[in-house]
Protein backbone atom coordinates (compact mmCIF):
# COMPACT_ATOMS: atom_id res chain seq x y z
CA UNK A 1 0.00 0.00 0.00
CA UNK A 2 0.99 3.70 -0.45
CA UNK A 3 1.89 5.64 2.42
CA UNK A 4 1.49 9.18 2.40
CA UNK A 5 3.11 12.59 4.37
CA UNK A 6 0.04 15.18 5.06
CA UNK A 7 1.66 18.75 4.75
CA UNK A 8 0.69 21.17 6.90
CA UNK A 9 -1.26 23.52 4.28
CA UNK A 10 -3.38 19.90 3.69
CA UNK A 11 -7.15 20.59 4.39
CA UNK A 12 -7.42 18.14 8.11
CA UNK A 13 -10.71 16.88 6.61
CA UNK A 14 -9.47 15.16 3.73
CA UNK A 15 -6.46 13.26 6.24
CA UNK A 16 -9.61 12.85 8.55
CA UNK A 17 -12.11 11.28 5.63
CA UNK A 18 -9.26 9.30 4.25
CA UNK A 19 -8.82 7.40 7.79
CA UNK A 20 -12.44 7.20 8.19
CA UNK A 21 -13.08 5.56 5.01
CA UNK A 22 -10.09 3.02 5.45
CA UNK A 23 -8.41 3.12 8.48
CA UNK A 24 -5.35 1.13 7.32
CA UNK A 25 -4.22 4.16 5.32
CA UNK A 26 -0.51 4.92 6.02
CA UNK A 27 -0.38 8.85 6.25
CA UNK A 28 1.62 10.65 8.69
CA UNK A 29 0.73 14.66 9.30
CA UNK A 30 4.14 16.92 9.18
CA UNK A 31 2.80 18.76 12.20
CA UNK A 32 2.59 15.53 14.27
CA UNK A 33 6.85 14.78 13.39
CA UNK A 34 9.63 17.14 14.52
CA UNK A 35 8.87 18.20 10.82
CA UNK A 36 6.87 20.87 11.74
CA UNK A 37 7.82 24.42 9.91
CA UNK A 38 10.35 22.51 7.59
CA UNK A 39 10.92 23.35 4.23
CA UNK A 40 9.73 21.67 0.96
CA UNK A 41 13.23 20.47 0.46
CA UNK A 42 13.58 18.95 3.91
CA UNK A 43 9.77 17.49 3.90
CA UNK A 44 10.46 16.17 0.30
CA UNK A 45 13.65 14.64 1.22
CA UNK A 46 12.19 13.14 4.66
CA UNK A 47 9.37 11.92 2.54
CA UNK A 48 11.86 10.24 -0.20
CA UNK A 49 13.69 8.52 2.80
CA UNK A 50 10.32 6.98 4.52
CA UNK A 51 8.83 6.28 1.02
CA UNK A 52 5.79 8.13 1.47
CA UNK A 53 4.58 10.41 -1.36
CA UNK A 54 3.63 14.04 -0.41
CA UNK A 55 0.36 15.44 0.19
CA UNK A 56 -0.33 19.26 -0.54
CA UNK A 57 -2.52 22.06 -1.68
CA UNK A 58 1.05 24.26 -2.33
CA UNK A 59 1.40 24.39 -6.32
CA UNK A 60 3.69 27.21 -6.17
CA UNK A 61 6.69 26.44 -3.77
CA UNK A 62 6.40 22.57 -3.66
CA UNK A 63 6.56 22.03 -7.40
CA UNK A 64 9.56 24.44 -7.25
CA UNK A 65 11.60 22.16 -4.96
CA UNK A 66 10.32 18.75 -6.31
CA UNK A 67 11.83 19.93 -9.52
CA UNK A 68 14.72 21.00 -8.11
CA UNK A 69 15.17 17.64 -6.20
CA UNK A 70 14.90 15.60 -9.58
CA UNK A 71 17.00 18.15 -11.31
CA UNK A 72 19.52 17.35 -8.81
CA UNK A 73 19.05 13.69 -9.43
CA UNK A 74 17.85 13.35 -6.09
CA UNK A 75 15.22 10.72 -4.68
CA UNK A 76 11.85 11.97 -4.75
CA UNK A 77 8.90 9.92 -3.60
CA UNK A 78 6.01 11.54 -5.34
CA UNK A 79 3.87 14.42 -5.28
CA UNK A 80 0.01 14.83 -5.29
CA UNK A 81 -0.99 18.10 -5.14
CA UNK A 82 -4.48 18.42 -4.42
CA UNK A 83 -6.23 21.52 -5.81
CA UNK A 84 -7.95 23.32 -3.08
CA UNK A 85 -10.94 23.70 -5.34
CA UNK A 86 -11.38 20.10 -5.28
CA UNK A 87 -14.20 18.55 -3.28
CA UNK A 88 -13.00 17.18 0.24
CA UNK A 89 -15.24 13.98 -0.90
CA UNK A 90 -13.77 13.88 -4.32
CA UNK A 91 -9.48 13.98 -2.98
CA UNK A 92 -10.87 11.13 -0.47
CA UNK A 93 -12.05 8.85 -3.29
CA UNK A 94 -9.30 9.68 -5.15
CA UNK A 95 -6.21 9.12 -2.79
CA UNK A 96 -8.22 5.91 -1.54
CA UNK A 97 -7.88 4.94 -5.44
CA UNK A 98 -4.40 5.79 -5.44
CA UNK A 99 -3.30 3.93 -2.28
CA UNK A 100 -5.51 0.90 -2.77
CA UNK A 101 -4.57 0.24 -6.61
CA UNK A 102 -1.13 1.65 -7.05
CA UNK A 103 2.31 0.63 -6.29
CA UNK A 104 4.99 3.10 -4.90
CA UNK A 105 7.17 2.73 -7.62
CA UNK A 106 4.46 4.22 -9.54
CA UNK A 107 5.22 7.92 -8.30
CA UNK A 108 8.69 8.19 -7.50
CA UNK A 109 9.75 10.84 -9.47
CA UNK A 110 6.67 12.40 -10.44
CA UNK A 111 4.27 15.21 -9.34
CA UNK A 112 0.81 15.12 -10.47
CA UNK A 113 -2.48 16.93 -9.52
CA UNK A 114 -5.74 15.82 -8.37
CA UNK A 115 -8.02 15.34 -10.01
CA UNK A 116 -5.98 12.69 -11.99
Amino acid sequence: MIRFLADENLTGSIVAGLLRRNPSVDIVRTQDTDLAGASDRDLLQWAARQGRILLTHDVRTVTRAASRIIEAGQPLAGVLIIRDTLPVSQAIEELLLIAECSDSREWQGVVDYLPL
